[in-house]
């Protein structure tokens, strides 16, 4: 079967012709448009239309190009999609690579501490560099910092804290801070 914008079996050419134009006025379609530009009797056209359902193929050609639309921004979006997933494992790669090295240099400064032969760090040192390690490792492994596995993070290595700005934005001003209100008089209620 063909499309509804294609010649349809038995159709003349010159009956195609006239779909063919009616089609492409869009939004200025009529049936006295195509009789005046071809110079074809009104009859004819209206003759034409109906058995060859053109308002109809409209419709489908319309909804044809509505599918095709819908599929080329799937696409993209499939695209997109492929793309933050591989900056995800990217990401997920460095960081646990970072772990790694944090990991050796936390060992390598506890060994160092343990011998006690050249001091290369303190015990805090040591802690926050093991703290920094573990979190870089479970967020590169998909866990959440808090031992749970992450749910539904599309990045779990990046997270954003809006708490404290939304905090700032709405909430009370800062001690010493100025916040500057203007007054604006109530607009009077309308009356049905």
């Amino acid at each position: 079967m063909p499309l509804p914008f294609e010649q349809q079996p038995r159709e003349s050419n010159k009956a195609f012709a006239a779909f063919s134009l009616y089609l492409s006025l869009g939004p200025e379609r009529s049936l006295d448009v195509v009789r005046k530009k071809l110079g074809k009797s009104a009859r004819l056209i209206q003759r034409w239309s109906g058995k060859y359902d053109w308002t109809e193929r409209v419709s489908a050609h319309g909804a044809h190009l509505a599918i095709v639309e819908r599929e080329a921004i799937e696409a993209a979006a499939r695209g997109k999609a492929a793309e933050w997933s591989s900056r995800e494992q990217k990401l997920r790669e460095t960081e646990w690579e970072m772990h790694e090295k944090a990991i050796a240099a936390a060992k390598k400064g506890l060994d160092a501490y343990m011998e006690r032969d050249k001091v290369y760090a303190n015990l805090a040192d040591i802690a926050r560099m093991l703290e920094i390690a573990s979190k870089l490792g479970r967020l590169a492994t998909g866990l959440g910092t808090d031992g749970e596995r992450s749910k539904g993070d599309d990045l779990p290595g990046l997270r954003v804290e809006v708490t404290v700005a939304l905090e700032k934005i709405y909430g009370e001003p800062l001690p010493g801070e100025i916040v500057d209100v203007e007054t604006v008089a109530a607009l009077p209620e309308k009356t049905t």
